[in-house]
């Protein structure tokens, strides 16, 4: 059984190998870090700040929180922990509660709109405090689902990208956790004793929505067949255009 030292330390390592390997910060970066309280954002601040302090190059860090409007939803412990470790911090408040009451049927899934809003939040904050670089929590086992997510429901060969240049010309996202599986970071959160708080979104966790599905058929092949995710997480930098298909453009060879 690993010690709570071990597992930041492999943590943080494979947070180190992303970041070398992609490119995600440069000397003079200023990041903000989105804190949403949950267990996959402690953990990227937490990553962020230990490379920092021992990383060749200078860059800072600044945590931002998006308050949603949830009912349920309280910043405190997040705000508290913040200042009792020294980190720059910021809640910004957000009408997405309000939104969603106002566009979204009963039955319709939330997580596309709140997710927009959120980023455009990170994106304003980003520009207002100078930031060069926003940076999410995604882990390995949230780039392997979103490519399941594609090719099963919308029929493409799409995942996320550790380095990408948003499309309003001006944000750059970085997701320093790629290597970083689901499962460590669940151990981690807990021993690090983090003020982990829940979203208080009515809809978290339900089980008819397809990215909870698409998790547990994953854990049901892993626990089969030990390996498969990280053959898939492989698999999204080993690309083989030439033994895909491409249907011409112009309607194939004339004859």
């Amino acid at each position: 059984m690993q010690t709570l030292e071990e597992r930041e330390h492999r943590i943080r390592r494979l947070t180190g190998k992303a970041i070398g390997d992609f490119g995600l910060v440069d000397d003079g970066d200023r990041i903000l870090v989105a804190l949403s309280g949950g267990k996959d954002s402690w953990t990227l601040l937490t990553m962020l700040e230990l490379l920092r302090r021992r990383a060749p190059v200078e860059f800072s860090l600044i945590a931002v929180t998006v308050h949603p409007g949830f009912p349920g939803f309280r910043t405190e412990g997040i705000e508290e922990y913040l200042r009792q470790s020294g980190f720059e911090h910021r809640v910004v408040p957000a009408p997405i509660h309000d939104l969603m009451l106002k566009k979204l049927e009963p039955d319709d899934v939330p997580c596309s709109l709140c997710s927009r809003i959120r980023r455009g939040v990170l994106y304003t904050q980003a520009h207002e405090l100078g930031c060069t670089k926003i940076a999410l929590g995604h882990h390995a086992d949230d780039f392997i689902e979103t490519l399941l997510l594609n090719q099963f429901y919308n029929g493409t060969i799409k995942a996320m990208s550790p380095l990408l240049a948003a499309d309003d010309g001006k944000n750059v996202v970085i997701r320093p956790l790629f290597y970083v599986p689901e499962q460590e970071i669940i151990a981690y959160a807990s021993e690090a004793g983090f003020p982990v708080t829940c979203c208080a979104c009515p809809s978290c966790g339900d089980p008819d929505q397809k990215r909870v599905r698409v998790k547990a058929l994953l854990e049901g092949l892993e626990s089969e067949h030990r390996g498969i995710k990280a053959s898939l997480l492989a698999a999204l930098s080993d690309v083989d255009l030439r033994h895909l298909p491409h249907p011409r453009k112009n309607g194939g060879a004339g004859g």
